[in-house]
């Protein structure tokens, strides 16, 4: 089968088409024939290896120390089950499913095996294998720690980086909880924001959302760009942050945990299970979430669509199309 691999770190251009081994199924695993798959931030910083110098080393242990140890990147796919294991029991061949593979990385490939128990879920039926293959990773995450925070109706939430991947699912998915959503971006993208659902939209190159009187139940830095202090500044003083960059928690951070009874969130993966999935499966269907492309890209175009994620503008998903029977 076709494969994009890197073999070493670096610039997009490290990304190669390769002839690869098919894979076989085990015995709890579906092998997807992948339809589309995505670039994502995470791709990017694999691929790059441009990780903070405090976590360098564990960063290394995890992805290789001279060269990348999985060599197919690709964190979410959407595609049609081909074949299953003997023990799968919620699937069938035929079956048209979306997933996140996550650590295995993996779906830049024609295939992909992935565990029947992991995140994956029957496709929405409304949509296209682009679109789905455009939920696993940013939509799960928001949900995630929306639940983390324990959001409720009635609650004001501010979004930072509302026109991005996760931003634009925390939006939405914040107003389906009931909150009372303000959306932080640029100004080419405040109407879009607006469509989404955010009751308000603040452009930050034109005011800054701490020097306004509003406080906030929740506080969500889905691009890590907003100032610490200006976040504590805004939120209520029982409030939650949530930051979906930081593996952990700085001095300062800290300090605000010890001395405060505000609650700071700090990233992490979503349990691997097919619960979320499920849930943003009836959303999709139900029209009640809604998915954003910016671009879409085919497969042997890939090294293209890393450029484009890297600039770091884009807004919503951006996603690889794969044509199975196309000569790379």
């Amino acid at each position: 089968m076709k494969a994009m691999v890197y073999t070493k770190y670096g610039s997009p251009e490290v990304l190669k088409i390769k002839e690869v081994n098919k894979p076989i199924p085990k015995e709890n695993e579906l092998l997807v024939k992948v339809k589309a798959t995505t670039v994502t931030v995470a791709d990017i910083r694999s691929r790059s290896f441009t990780i903070p110098p405090v976590f360098w080393l564990p960063a290394r242990i995890t992805l290789g120390f001279r060269q990348p140890k999985k060599e197919i990147l690709g964190m979410e796919l959407a595609g049609e089950v081909e074949a299953v294991g003997t023990d799968v029991k919620r699937f069938k061949a035929g079956d048209q499913v979306f997933a996140a593979s996550l650590a295995g990385f993996g779906a830049y490939a024609e295939y992909k095996c992935l565990r029947e128990d992991g995140p994956i879920s029957l496709k929405p039926t409304n949509i296209s294998y682009e679109e789905a293959a455009a939920i696993p990773i940013g939509a799960r995450t928001a949900l995630y720690f929306l639940r983390k925070a324990a959001i409720q109706s009635g609650q004001s939430v501010l979004v930072y980086g509302a026109s991005g991947s996760v931003g634009s699912y925390a939006i939405q998915l914040a107003k389906y909880f009931g909150a009372n959503v303000t959306g932080v971006c640029s100004t080419a993208n405040v109407e879009w924001v607006k469509s989404l659902g955010a009751d308000k939209v603040i452009d930050y190159t034109v005011e800054d959302f701490a020097d306004m009187d509003e406080k906030y139940d929740v506080i969500f830095e889905a691009v890590n760009k907003s100032s610490f202090s200006a976040c504590m500044k805004s939120l209520k003083k029982d409030g939650t942050y949530i930051n979906i960059t930081e593996p952990l928690p700085n001095v300062k951070m800290l300090w605000t945990q010890l001395t405060s009874s505000k609650k700071l969130l700090f990233s992490r993966n979503s349990p691997e299970t097919p619960e979320a999935l499920n849930f943003l499966k009836e959303l999709v269907e139900t029209e009640k979430l809604k998915v954003v492309i910016d671009r879409t890209y085919p497969f042997e175009e890939m090294v293209e669509a890393h450029r484009y994620v890297e600039k770091g503008h884009k807004k919503g998903n951006v996603v690889i199309t794969m044509e199975h029977d196309s000569k790379f």
